[in-house]
């Protein structure tokens, strides 16, 4: 069989060093990098071994969920290894560290983490790829799904700081690559079912030799390779999962699947899932509201590009950037085809306005995987973080151990749908050039913004802790319901005098591979006093809290607000 042509992936690596030499950073930057400081210390391994396998420049991704019940957000890690099987060595397994967060009396906190990996059971020696959280079993503790090349793992959290491998049990079985997963209650029976995104058909056996343009060896792109089919498991209760993926329709398109987002697309408040795919068009499935769903991206216009083309899609952040009432989707790509910015009308048609939001120049250079919306500060408009890595080699890196590093990006909102590049202001954090990969956010030193945890591939976790607030009111929502514990797929909207409502979903989907705080966080800038905070409840109920005061964790409980 003759060797299989590499589809190249362009990288315009001169750009990239170009940007990280022009001028100096801000004096005071917006984020500062605190992973090694805080005993957060973690190293992807590849078990790169010279034969150019894809899953070894795909991983990895991280959580962030408070698994202890304590008040703070503690750390999971997916570790890769060898493809050749488990190599044996306790140190190469995927990792959880706890959040011994101390608060003083000044005001100020102390970041500390301790690896409590083994005494948490779970030291898990999988080539591991993503993970999803959610309280799958209702008992008011998240629990954590996990992807791999190779067997995926259900692990139930006990209450007690331990969780317990029920993956046999659980009825979850796929030998499929999986990357990115997310939990929703598609049928809203209060059980949180599990999604599951596929990649392609590849095992070592099978590796492809691929070139670049040069004739040079380098990674595969996905179209040397067959595309997958990914799965729905519906939550029976008791703990047990049933696949669906026939049944719900999800079987009827295949796509190489890295991203997947939960949200309500065309506003007829039942849960629909966006997925990135690889090289193959991108896929909304529309909730059907009687356990099916129909795949809309092509008609919806927000599976191709303007040109019909698929996109080399990874990373997903879903929310309601134009403050209009609807959430949008913006979709990290390969370089040189820019990432886009999907804008939602309200009924579930999107427009591709990439160009008119201003990101398309500045990302064209890049290759980006985890990402979200956040309002790092505090003005009331969700800004942007990208998590960048090539994943074939740069030019300007030939040569180089790992010639596929990049900086990551962050984009401030100015209000006015236009995003605006503030990377360099950022300060050090970001400038780094890595390779990265996973993001996760949320609020880790608890001060009342979002930090982001972001993994590198082959490389150490980084923790970006947010100094650029600057005194700006917010507001953190948690809510409790009887059924879905945590309110997941709940839809969230903060009355603030003067402005439209921020809407905001309770999710942990989202990015590449990670997953993120179920904690609504919402900035307020300058307002004194929040007027109201209405939650549509996944069921379609709804409630309305007034009193609520700003610069504070709300906890909301269903069944206590008005109408």
């Amino acid at each position: 069989m003759p060797p299989a042509p590499l589809q190249p992936r362009s990288a315009c690596a001169l750009a990239i060093l170009a940007w990280a030499s022009l001028a100096p950073q801000a004096s005071q930057p917006l984020f500062v990098e605190a992973a090694e400081t805080s005993g957060l210390r973690f190293t992807h391994v590849t078990g790169a071994t010279g034969e150019y396998y894809m899953p070894e420049v795909m991983g990895a991704g991280a959580a962030l969920f408070d698994y202890d019940g304590d008040g703070d957000l503690d750390v999971f890690l997916l570790q890769g290894g060898t493809l050749r099987g488990a190599s044996g060595d306790a140190a190469v397994t995927s990792r959880l560290f706890r959040n011994d967060l101390r608060a003083h009396a000044d005001g100020t906190r102390t970041l500390r983490f301790t690896d409590v990996t083994t005494s948490a059971g779970l030291a898990w020696q999988q080539y591991g790829m993503g993970a999803a959280v959610g309280d799958y079993d209702n008992d008011g503790h998240l629990d954590l799904f996990l992807t791999a090349f190779g067997p995926d793992a259900l692990f139930r959290n006990n209450g007690d700081g331990t969780f317990t491998d029920v993956t046999a049990r659980s009825g979850i079985d796929s030998p499929l690559w999986s990357t990115s997963a997310a939990f929703l209650d598609y049928d809203r029976d209060g059980h949180l079912d599990l999604f599951v995104a596929h990649y392609l058909d590849f095992t070592p056996a099978d590796n492809k030799i691929c070139r670049d343009p040069i004739g040079a060896r380098d990674y595969c792109s996905p179209r040397a390779y067959r595309p997958v089919q990914d799965r729905l498991y519906r939550n029976e209760g008791g703990g047990r999962f049933r696949d669906v993926t026939e049944q719900a329709g999800i079987f009827r398109t295949t796509g190489a699947g890295l991203g997947v987002a939960i949200g309500d697309y065309n506003g007829d408040s039942w849960l629909d899932i966006y997925v990135a795919n690889d090289a193959t068009p991108n896929q909304l499935w529309i909730n059907q509201q009687n356990g099916t769903f129909v795949d809309e991206g092509l008609l919806s216009g927000a599976a191709v590009n303007a040109a019909g083309n698929p996109e080399g899609s990874m990373g997903i952040a879903s929310g309601d950037v134009d403050a209009d009432g609807d959430e949008d989707i913006f979709i990290t790509n390969i370089a040189g085809e820019t990432f886009v910015l999907y804008e939602n009308d309200g009924t579930g048609s999107f427009e591709d306005a990439r160009a008119r939001w201003g990101i398309a120049q500045s990302t064209a250079a890049f290759t980006g995987f985890g990402t979200d919306w956040i309002d790092y500060d505090h003005d009331g408009w969700l800004d942007l973080f990208i998590a960048n890595g090539a994943v074939n080699v740069l030019e300007s890196q030939r040569g180089d151990p790992r010639p596929f590093r990049m900086i990551n990006q962050l984009f401030r909102n100015t209000g006015s749908r236009r995003l605006v590049e503030t990377t360099r202001d950022a300060g050090p954090a970001l400038s780094r050039l890595e390779i990265s990969r996973g993001a996760a956010f949320g609020d880790v030193d608890n001060d009342g913004d979002v930090d982001i945890v972001v993994t590198n591939n082959g490389g150490p976790v980084r923790l970006l802790v947010n100094e650029a607030a600057g005194g700006r009111a917010w507001l953190q929502v948690r809510l409790e319901h009887p059924g879905n514990p945590s309110g997941f797929g709940a839809r969230v909207g903060i009355e603030v005098a003067g402005r439209s409502t921020l809407w905001r979903r309770v999710k942990t989907d989202g990015s590449y591979l990670s997953a993120s705080d179920v904690r609504v966080h919402v900035g307020l800038g300058d307002a004194r006093r929040v007027d109201a905070v209405t939650v549509h409840w996944p069921d379609g109920a709804r409630e309305r809290w007034t009193g609520i005061v700003p610069n504070q964790v709300v906890t909301l409980r269903r069944g206590t607000g008005g109408t």
